[in-house]
């Protein structure tokens, strides 16, 4: 008898290589990004500085917050026409140096991650084939529908572009990075907007992922802490870290989604999906669904996050929290349909972070560059615990780099009538909720309080070396830098005592 094929949407995510699609001109046509002069840079920091110094935007006490970036992600390039545009972190590292944010953080420049950390989870012979195949300048399923795509690589969804093994280790080594902060206890929030690449498989690519990052980072969280929370409020299904994490009773994996199994990537995530079914499975009633439909609200979402959070905290009791904020679930995103705004977005992170776990933030979907970088910048802002004052500026600031692709007329917040026009029929009637709430309520109870932390074999963790090796090369260039020394003595960002 005949297996049953997997499911296979009918069509990619998006429509390939339609360049008469009606949309900004932004997002249909690359612009290679000019780099500001030292000098532009010298005017641009002292109008940041002067900006946080008026809002008082200071580092948070008791807690500290990183900020982990490589500046590299920024200059890759997926094709004029498909959704994803990693310049995005450029809009997004803007606004957050703009208010000044980043001298309430500790900053780190991150490295690519090794072959060995990429295999820690990825195969090794998907692994050499990323970075060994030659890009292809038009996808395979452009000219035929059925392409024999190995490793799922080469289609319109993940395509071959130049530099993409370079693109996969930099974003797999800023989110490794900020995990090893959270295990050193160097830091207790630590943001990662270039990671967030939910659906890549161990040997598969899949919905714009190539390498799942936050795999290779819970990996890591696993070396010190017992239990580690996933929580995924990425439109689509956080299908890549689920399947992962499968039969682990050590990770628990939560994720709010579209749900629409025949339209809607990737069409898995169903309420009654909860881990394998053989209760002997340690990881049975380990995967939470959230199935939703179009048009839901902040208030719904806010309503429903705490609840379902509030649950799994209380019963699974997680050493450490890794929320993916893909921002495709807001309103106005080019695959996304829901009715949130960056307010309702962000409640989640103010949730996370009041439950004093160690978190790392990761970023993730988002197809409308400049809603990403609000809602981004606005929850680092959050972390940090200055989202009132970056508010109160109601306007973007004018030395804001790239300032005029924000629209709305410069907004920070804009309203659902300034991106829609009108809100999206919401499709979520309150009894939906209300069984789903119940649903997981019964889920949970199957689930044994603090489970055990046996697990699979690890791979040895070198960080503690490279750690040692960065930080004197770290220490070597600062000395050498006579800026650094400066901004360090104004002490901008730091809360004074009187």
């Amino acid at each position: 008898m005949a297996l049953p094929l997997p499911f296979r949407l009918p069509k990619p995510n998006y429509l390939p290589h339609n360049v008469d699609v009606d949309e900004p001109e932004v997002v249909k046509v690359y612009k290679p990004l000019d780099r500001p002069s030292p000098f532009e840079d010298a005017i641009f920091e002292d109008k940041a500085k002067r900006l946080a110094q008026e809002l008082g935007i200071t580092a948070p006490k008791g807690y500290d917050v990183s900020f982990h970036y490589n500046v590299q992600m920024e200059k890759h390039h997926f094709g004029q026409t498909h959704p994803m545009k990693p310049w995005r972190l450029v809009l997004t590292k803007g606004l957050v140096t703009s208010y000044g944010m980043h001298h309430a953080m500790k900053n780190y420049t991150t490295r690519a991650a090794t072959y060995d950390e990429l295999v820690s989870f990825h195969s090794q012979d998907y692994v050499n084939f990323l970075g060994s195949v030659a890009p292809q300048p038009t996808p395979l399923d452009v000219d035929n529908p059925n392409p024999d795509l190995r490793f799922n690589l080469g289609g319109s969804d993940c395509p071959l572009f130049e530099g993409l093994y370079d693109y996969c280790s930099q974003s797999g080594g800023a989110s490794l990075d900020a995990a090893r902060k959270l295990c050193a206890k160097q830091s207790d929030i630590a943001v990662a907007w270039g990671g967030g690449l939910h659906h890549a498989k161990r040997s598969e690519a899949s919905g714009f992922c190539y390498i799942n990052d936050i795999v290779i980072a819970i990996l890591q969280l696993l070396r010190v802490h017992k239990r580690v929370l996933y929580i995924d409020i990425d439109v689509h299904h956080g299908d890549g870290v689920e399947e992962a994490f499968f039969s682990s009773d050590r990770v628990m994996t939560v994720s709010f989604h579209k749900y629409d199994p025949h339209t809607f990537f990737p069409g898995t995530g169903a309420l009654e999906d909860n881990g394998p079914k053989s209760e002997h499975n340690p990881g049975a009633h380990h995967a939470i669904n959230v199935p939703l439909n179009d048009g839901i609200t902040d208030e719904q979402y806010q309503w429903l996050f705490e609840r379902v959070i509030s649950q799994c905290v209380q019963k699974f009791q997680p050493e450490a929290i890794a929320l993916q904020c893909g921002a495709d679930s807001l309103a106005g995103d080019r695959l996304g349909k829901f009715n949130l705004l960056v307010q309702g977005h962000s409640s989640c992170v103010d949730f996370c972070k009041k439950l004093g776990i160690p978190m790392i933030l990761f970023g993730g979907g988002g197809y409308t560059p400049r809603n990403v970088a609000r809602a981004w910048a606005y929850e680092t802002a959050v972390a940090i615990g200055q989202e009132e004052k970056m508010a109160s500026t109601v306007y973007i600031p004018d030395h804001a780099p790239y300032r005029q692709r924000f629209e709305y007329d410069g907004h920070l917040l804009p309203s659902i009538e300034q991106i829609l026009g009108e809100p999206r029929q919401n499709r979520n009637p309150q009894k939906k909720l209300l069984e789903i709430v119940q649903h997981v309520t019964e889920q949970l109870r199957f689930v044994a309080a603090a489970p055990s932390v046996q697990s699979s074999v690890i791979p040895p963790d070198l960080g503690p070396i490279r750690d040692e090796v960065e930080q004197r090369i770290k220490e070597e260039i600062e000395e050498q830098d006579e800026n650094a020394r400066k901004a360090r003595e104004e002490a901008v960002g730091v809360p004074m005592e009187f």
